[in-house]
C-alpha cells in the first residue's frame, strides 16, 4: 500500500484554521472583512469572555440565498474570483475562500441570513466541521454570524490562548482599525455588558479620528492631506521591424501605461513618541495590513526627528491600482507586496517627511504630576548634556536680562556630561505641579464669568499657535540656569533649549554644505592620532570592508582629513572649522561606535546624517552658557528659518509653548 494519502476534509479544514484562525481577533477580522465585502452600512460585534466562549457579527449586508450558504463552508468557495487573471487585480478584502469552513471546523456556528432576493432566510448551525441542521426561518435582511466555543475540538490551540484582556484588546484593535477605515459606517463592539466602541457614519476622517481617540490625540496630529504620485511606466523597446508600427500608436495618441498611487491620513508631531509599533495604522485600498516595507519608510521618514527607539502615531492610507499590489502573499492576508516596491517607500518617506517641513509642528507645553511619566521611562539618547536629576526642589532660577546677576551663594545646580552606563533620568525644573485642563477647541465661544477684577477682554486670547514658524516673532525675556531661553509671544510662552536649537542649526547647514561640496575645513598644527578598536577595524564578514574604510569617504566629505597611521590607528589632519580641537576625538569615535553598532546594515544617507549629527552635537552652543539679548534673539531667528525646526537630530524637542489659553486657565480668568 503506498504512503501517500488524500486528508479528509475536516482534517485539511483544521490544518487551513491554524494559517487562518490564530486567536478570536482572527475570526472577527475574517468575518468583519466578510461583512463590509458584502456592503454592510451598520455592524455590530458582540464578544464573551475575550471571544472564546462567544463572536457574534451583525451586519445589514446583501445576504446570501439558500444554496450560496450551503456553498459558502465548502473549501475554496467564494464569489470574489472567476479564474487566475483575478489574482492580478483583487479588489475585495476576502478572496480566498477558506475563512468559513475553517472557522467552522474549530467550534460551534451558526449562520443566519437572507438575501433581498427571497422572502425566508436560512439558518445552518454546524459543530466540529459537520452540519447540525438547515432550515427555513423568518429573518431580516443582512447576515449573523454566531462563533460559540472557539477551539473546544482542538485542546492544543485553546490552551495557547492569552488572557481575556489580552485577546479582548486585539479584537478592540481590530475593529477600530476598520471604523478608521470606514468612517461612513457604524460599528458597534460590545464585551457583554460593556459598550467598547460606538461609532456613527460621519463625512469626514478627521471626524472619525475625533469619535475613536478624543480631542486630545487629533490637537496632536497634522493631516497629510490628499497627497498624489503618478508612476510612467516606460514603453518596452521594439525591435526595427516594428518601429513603423511604434510610430503609429505614438500618432495614435496611445500613451505609455500610468500608476497613480494616492496618500492621506494623519501622522504625530515627533515630540509624540510611543513605546511600540501599536500607534501605526497603516491600510493599502482599504486593507489592514503590517508591511514591513511601509514601516521602514515611516521611520526613515522622522530619522533625526525623533529617537530610533520610539514610534509616532500614524494613521496612513496608501490607494493605488489593484495590479500594482499582490494581496496574495500570507494566509492572513496581513502582508502585501507591491510591484514598484522602491517607488511606493520613497513616495510614502518623502511625503511624511515633507508635510513635517511645511506644518512644523510646535509641542504644547502642559506641567502634570511629577510621577505621571513612570508607566513610560524616558528613551535613552546619544549625546545628552543633562546627566541626573536636580536633587533639590527648589523652584527654578530665572535670569532676566535687565536684572542684576544671580549671586554666587545661591549655587545654581551644576549639569556635567552622561555617564556611558545607567539609566537616563529626566529633568524637572518644575515648581509644584499646576492643574492646568486643555481648554475648548478654538472655534468654541470662552465661558467668562465677571468678578471683583473684571473681564479679561475677549480680543486678547489669540487663536493658539500651531506652528514653530511664530518663532520668528518671539521676543526673548532670558534664560532658565543660563540652558533654556524663555520668550514671549503671540500666544504666550515658548521655552527653547538652547543647545538643541543651535545643534539644529548646525545640522541642517552642515548637511547643506556637505551637499554642495562646500564644507568648511581648517588643517590643524599636530595631526590628532587616534588608535581604534579591534571592533571598529576588523572584517566583519568576509568580502565586507572594514568599518573604518567603509566610513572614510563620508568623513572626508563632511571635513575629516583622515589616514591610517600604523596597526590600529588613524591620523587625523583636519576636520570641520566649526569644531574645537578639544571635541574631535570625542566626535570621531562617537561616529565610530555609532558605524560599529547600529549603521551596518544602515543606508548610506543614515551614515551621513548621523556624522552631521555629531558635528552640530559637539559644536552647538552648551548649557550653562550665558546668552546676551542679541544672541537668543539671532538663535531664534536662525531656527526659525530652519526646514525642520521641532526637535534635534537625535529626536529631541527643541520649544515647548504655553499657551495664553491655558496660562489664563491657571489662574481662573476664563
Amino acid at each position: 500500500m503506498g504512503r501517500i494519502r488524500i486528508l479528509p476534509d475536516q482534517v485539511a479544514n483544521k490544518i487551513a484554521a491554524g494559517e487562518v484562525v490564530e486567536r478570536p481577533a482572527s475570526v472577527v477580522k475574517e468575518l468583519l472583512e466578510n461583512s463590509l465585502d458584502a456592503g454592510a452600512t451598520e455592524i455590530r460585534v458582540d464578544v464573551e469572555y475575550g471571544g472564546r466562549r462567544l463572536i457574534r457579527i451583525v451586519d445589514d449586508g446583501c445576504g446570501m440565498l439558500r444554496d450560496d450558504a450551503l456553498l459558502a463552508f465548502e473549501r475554496h468557495a467564494t464569489s470574489k474570483l472567476r479564474d487566475v487573471k483575478d489574482l492580478l487585480s483583487i479588489a475585495t478584502l476576502g478572496f480566498r475562500g477558506e475563512a468559513l469552513p475553517s472557522i467552522a471546523s474549530v467550534s460551534r456556528l451558526l449562520l443566519e441570513t437572507r438575501s433581498a432576493e427571497e422572502t425566508t432566510g436560512t439558518r445552518i448551525e454546524i459543530a466540529g466541521g459537520k452540519m447540525l441542521r438547515c432550515e427555513e426561518a423568518a429573518l431580516g435582511g443582512g447576515t449573523v454570524i454566531t462563533v460559540r466555543d472557539l477551539f473546544y475540538n482542538v485542546p492544543a490551540r485553546r490552551k495557547f490562548l492569552r488572557t481575556e484582556p489580552t485577546e479582548l484588546a486585539h479584537i478592540a484593535s481590530l475593529v477600530t482599525h476598520y471604523s478608521l477605515a470606514h468612517p461612513d459606517k457604524t460599528f458597534l463592539l460590545t464585551s457583554g455588558a460593556a459598550e467598547l466602541l460606538h461609532v456613527t457614519p460621519v463625512a469626514t476622517l478627521k471626524e472619525r479620528v475625533y469619535q475613536v481617540f478624543g480631542s486630545q490625540v487629533l490637537e496632536e496630529l497634522v493631516e497629510i492631506g490628499a497627497r498624489e504620485k503618478q508612476l510612467f511606466i516606460p514603453a518596452p523597446s521594439v525591435p526595427p521591424s516594428e518601429a513603423i508600427a511604434e510610430y503609429r500608436r505614438e500618432e495614435a495618441g496611445e500613451q505609455e501605461p500610468v500608476h497613480a498611487f494616492r496618500i492621506s491620513g494623519f501622522f504625530s508631531r515627533p515630540q509624540v513618541q510611543k513605546a511600540n509599533r501599536n500607534s501605526i495604522f497603516i491600510f493599502v485600498n482599504g486593507r489592514l495590513i503590517r508591511d514591513r516595507l511601509l514601516l521602514h519608510a515611516l521611520s526613515s521618514a522622522y530619522h533625526n526627528l525623533m529617537p530610533a527607539s520610539s514610534y509616532p502615531f500614524v494613521l496612513l492610507f496608501l490607494e493605488c491600482d489593484a495590479e500594482e499590489v499582490d494581496v496574495n502573499v500570507h494566509p492572513s492576508k496581513t502582508e502585501v507586496r507591491f510591484r514598484h516596491g522602491s517607488f511606493v517607500h520613497d513616495f510614502v518617506r518623502d511625503t511624511i517627511r515633507e508635510r513635517l517641513m511645511e506644518s512644523r509642528p510646535a509641542p504644547s507645553f502642559s506641567p502634570a504630576p511629577r510621577h505621571a511619566s513612570a508607566e513610560q521611562p524616558a528613551a535613552r539618547l546619544p549625546y545628552s548634556e543633562f546627566s541626573q536629576m536636580l536633587e533639590n526642589e527648589a523652584p527654578a532660577a530665572v535670569s532676566v536680562m535687565e536684572q542684576e546677576p544671580a549671586p554666587v551663594e545661591e549655587a545654581l545646580p551644576q549639569f556635567t556630561l552622561r555617564p556611558t552606563a545607567g539609566p537616563a533620568p529626566r529633568l524637572d525644573f518644575s515648581a509644584p505641579p499646576l492643574e492646568v485642563t486643555p481648554g475648548p477647541p478654538p472655534s468654541g465661544k470662552l465661558s467668562r464669568h465677571l468678578d471683583a477684577h473684571g473681564e479679561f477682554p475677549a480680543d486678547a486670547v489669540p487663536a493658539p499657535e500651531v506652528s514653530l514658524s511664530a518663532l520668528s516673532d518671539l521676543r526673548p525675556l532670558g534664560q532658565i540656569h543660563e540652558s533654556f531661553i524663555i520668550a514671549a509671544g503671540r500666544d504666550g510662552l515658548w521655552i527653547i533649549d538652547q543647545h538643541v536649537a543651535h545643534e539644529r542649526i548646525l545640522f541642517e547647514q552642515v548637511m547643506k554644505q556637505r551637499a554642495a561640496g562646500r564644507v568648511e575645513m581648517q588643517r590643524l598644527l599636530m595631526p590628532l592620532i587616534l588608535q581604534l578598536t579591534p571592533g571598529q577595524l576588523l572584517q566583519l564578514t568576509p568580502g565586507q570592508q572594514i568599518d573604518y574604510a567603509r566610513i572614510a569617504d563620508e568623513l572626508h566629505a563632511s571635513g575629516f582629513e583622515t589616514e591610517p597611521f600604523g596597526n590600529r590607528t588613524i591620523a587625523v589632519k583636519a576636520a570641520p572649522a566649526a569644531v574645537s580641537a578639544s571635541e574631535l576625538d570625542k566626535i570621531l569615535f562617537e561616529i565610530l561606535e555609532v558605524a560599529e553598532g547600529e549603521l551596518r546594515g544602515a543606508s548610506l544617507d543614515d551614515l551621513r546624517r548621523n556624522i552631521c549629527a555629531s558635528i552640530a552635537c559637539r559644536a552647538a552652543i552648551k548649557i550653562n552658557t550665558r546668552l546676551d539679548a542679541a544672541k537668543m534673539e539671532w538663535l531664534l531667528r536662525a531656527l526659525a528659518a530652519t526646514d525642520c525646526p521641532m526637535s534635534c537630530p537625535h529626536g529631541r524637542p527643541i520649544a515647548l509653548h504655553y499657551s495664553t489659553r491655558e496660562v489664563l486657565k491657571a489662574f481662573h480668568r476664563i
